[in-house]
């Protein structure tokens, strides 16, 4: 039997291979376009500079957006969520699960994690030997913990996490739009070459493939980048939208949501003018996140909160810890939206 590590490096040679197919294609489409197409197929100047600058500004933008998420690294824990020796001595000693519960929860007191396995326990992953912070899950593919895991995409042989999601989204919309403007500029020269209104030189073949390539791929990502679309008004993952995360006081699919606006500036930023370039602009470390209360959702209720005397809107913005803290002395008023 071969050595674990050149297994492990032959899995990893082959997961390349839905990149390189994936830049074939594209490599294709582009000599098709340009060269087949517009050079050799279209005799009007104006309109075949007006299709080339377009296309190569798609073009532009879906390479950048497709390699930043191939190259972005997933993000992992921080050193705070490493168990301390003690404890991590301790607890490698101890058989017992409870016993190993109580130590884990000992040292979560201090981290801002708000989430818990099903059955209510600490999220602790015993091959990277770390406390999972909210929203991190641990990528058996790329054998580490990834924070704000979405899934492991085999089109760009990388985890889609905290560190590339806003760049994943924006490789999903940039190839929608190149594709479709393909489709839609060489759909007239799609029906004069079929029904043989051009010459039947070698170009017809390429441009009758690239419709229909163009097209199907349309088609297979418009649906995946409205799903994602909405996963990020919603601010789940896709691992959220299956499973719930559970918190202290149970599940709550929404427990993340902050509402439309705030969901979209958690992946894209503040700064507007920064959302259509994959440049990254997503709000904090991935290591902790803002959760509002258990079972009330930001997007169908106002929250009034008066704590001391002194009123503070927003409840919704408020960390589950400040809640299960100052429980006995918050007076919380829930109005419906008018």
């Amino acid at each position: 039997m071969a050595p674990h590590h050149v297994l492990r490096c032959c899995q990893r040679s082959l997961a390349w291979i839905p990149v390189i197919f994936i830049n074939l294609v594209v490599g294709w489409s582009y000599y098709a376009y340009v060269v087949e197409l517009c050079i050799l197929t279209i005799p009007n100047n104006a309109e075949k500079i007006s299709y080339l600058v377009v296309f190569h500004l798609f073009f532009v933008m879906f390479i950048w957006s497709y390699w930043k998420t191939i190259c972005s690294r997933p993000a992992n824990p921080s050193k705070e969520f490493c168990l301390p020796k003690v404890d991590k001595e301790q607890y490698e000693k101890e058989e017992h699960p409870d016993t190993q519960q109580e130590i884990l929860k000992k040292v979560v007191v201090g981290l801002p994690v708000y989430t818990r396995t099903g059955t209510g326990a600490v999220r602790y992953c015993d091959h990277c030997l770390v406390i999972k912070p909210d929203r991190c899950h641990h990528c058996s593919t790329c054998d580490m913990c990834v924070l704000k895991m979405d899934h492991h995409c085999p089109w760009v042989n990388n985890c889609v996490g905290f560190s590339n999601y806003k760049f994943f989204v924006l490789f999903l919309a940039y190839s929608m739009l190149y594709c479709v403007f393909i489709a839609a500029t060489v759909l007239q020269y799609f029906i004069k070459f079929w029904t043989n209104q051009l010459p039947d030189t070698h170009a017809k073949f390429h441009v009758l493939f690239l419709f229909f390539v163009a097209a199907m791929f349309f088609i297979s990502v418009l649906s995946l980048f409205s799903y994602h679309l909405w996963l990020v008004g919603k601010n789940r993952t896709t691992i959220e939208a299956f499973r719930a995360p559970v918190f202290r006081n149970g599940p709550d699919k929404n427990g993340f949501s902050l509402g439309f606006s705030r969901n979209m500036a958690e992946v894209f930023g503040d700064q507007k003018k920064y959302w259509m370039f994959p440049i990254y602009s997503s709000h904090g470390d991935g290591n902790s996140f803002v959760t509002r209360l258990v079972n009330l959702d930001p997007e169908q209720i106002a929250v009034g909160l008066q704590v001391n005397g002194k009123s503070c809107l927003n409840l919704d913005l408020l960390p589950l810890t400040l809640v299960s803290d100052v429980a006995e002395t918050v007076t919380v008023t829930i109005e419906s939206e008018s």
